[in-house]
């Protein structure tokens, strides 16, 4: 490729985010020339997205921030199908409501990290059911799926592995390919939209959109993709024992979500630094020539600028003072996270297996059982000697609490209700 010209590229270059580009050149001559509207699309079957959907939010911002246009694109039509990429397995259909819920609840993580304004760089959310919802099942196949092969459709990855796995995959997740790149073509007829962009599992069904384009109406359009984001030990991304990383508070808050990027493996601090805060690169540069234990002081950069983005200022000093109070001074920190456990129940007395997992530390019985038998678990920063050791009234501290442990990094307190 030429030397990059255009901002947008050069920060989406630099900062890590391009896996895979249709014509880098022609998108970076774009992006010189005017403004480029483009796109993410995400389905809504759930209320909250995950920490796995934060490259392509914040390669929107990316974008906004170099001057261009993000378009947010809920798939309240192609949710009712269900993308088969990455997936073994079909998905649960969703009635209108629960998706217009779930769009709800989306809609709020995405106003903290863009602008949604009516300048010519305003980012905007649109939803797919707009078109998709009025689509005449017959000339959408004599116009559009005539376009598409099935040999070809079955060389694509989010097909072959379901089926080289013997999985079902039915003809409704079948279409979810075409119906994609139908987006993009509606998309650029109705907002100018350029680009579409996001994980490489999507590099065939965006290809399959810009085809289409120029097919259908000879119009020049660019499809970029990033990289999978693993850990360097190959976990992926944003997989927890208690679970996935929700971006919505109400499903994880601020404190947990602090802690999370806190403990980020040494190998990927600057690399997540690049791709998930705003920290300027010659800051990231310094923070990764620290080495042995400076390295620790990183990651609470880390984590304090990634919840800064996600939840505020303010959550995001609470969340690391909290965390310096309990580790650093050894205080029991009112920020943790907290639960209310009824006074009767105390009073018989909890199994510590089961009031672990209720405190959010293992994600089943059967797991916490093993955390506590390897010496993982404790109570008010005492080892827990058995997996049913009763915990109940008399573990009540000073301060009014029950302290469990799983670890020495995650933390929870729990209340009498």
């Amino acid at each position: 490729m030429s030397p990059i010209r255009s901002e947008m590229m050069r920060v989406l270059d630099t900062r890590g985010y391009i896996h895979q580009c249709t014509d880098a050149e022609g998108l970076d001559a774009a992006a010189v020339q005017g403004i480029v509207p483009a796109y993410v699309g995400y389905d809504a079957t759930a209320d909250s997205l995950h920490v796995g959907s934060l490259v392509s939010i914040m390669m929107l911002r990316r974008l906004q921030e170099a001057g261009h246009k993000p378009i947010v694109l809920m798939g309240g039509g192609t949710t009712k199908i269900g993308d088969p990429s990455g997936k073994d397995e079909s998905r649960q259909l969703l009635t209108e409501a629960q998706i217009d819920a779930n769009i709800a609840g989306i809609r709020k993580v995405f106003e903290t990290f863009l602008s949604f304004d009516d300048g010519p760089t305003g980012a905007v959310m649109v939803n797919n059911a707009d078109w998709l919802d009025a689509l005449a099942y017959i000339p959408l196949l004599r116009d559009i799926g005539r376009h598409f092969t099935i040999n070809r459709m079955l060389t694509f990855d989010s097909v072959r592995m379901r089926l080289d796995r013997e999985q079902p995959l039915t003809f409704l997740e079948f279409n979810y390919m075409i119906l994609q790149a139908y987006d993009f073509l509606e998309l650029s007829r109705r907002t100018g939209c350029r680009l579409q962009m996001g994980g490489s599992d999507q590099w065939g069904n965006i290809v399959n959109g810009v085809e289409l384009a120029r097919r259908v109406d000879g119009t020049e359009l660019f499809g970029l993709t990033t990289p999978l984001i693993t850990t360097a030990s190959g976990q992926k991304m944003g997989k927890t024992a208690a679970g996935a990383v929700w971006l919505n508070p109400d499903r994880l808050g601020p404190y947990d979500y602090w802690q999370f990027w806190r403990n980020t493996e040494d190998a990927d601090v600057a690399r997540f630094l690049r791709l998930f805060t705003d920290l300027p690169l010659d800051e990231i540069a310094r923070l990764e020539a620290l080495g042995g234990a400076e390295v620790n002081e990183a990651k609470k950069i880390l984590a304090t600028e990634a919840t800064r983005l996600l939840h505020g200022e303010a959550a995001a000093e609470e969340a690391a003072d909290t965390a310096r109070r309990t580790f650093e001074a050894g205080e029991t920190a009112e920020g943790l996270p907290t639960i209310d456990v009824p006074r009767a129940e105390l009073e018989a007395g909890i199994p510590a297996f089961a009031l672990m997992t209720r405190a959010g530390l293992a994600a089943s019985n059967g797991e916490a059982r093993r955390l506590i038998r390897g010496g993982g678990g404790r109570l008010n920063d005492a080892k827990l000697e058995t997996d049913d050791q009763a915990i109940g009234l008399g573990d009540v501290t000073a301060e009014g609490v029950i302290k469990l442990s799983a670890g020495r990094k995650r933390h929870a307190l729990v209340k009498v209700g």
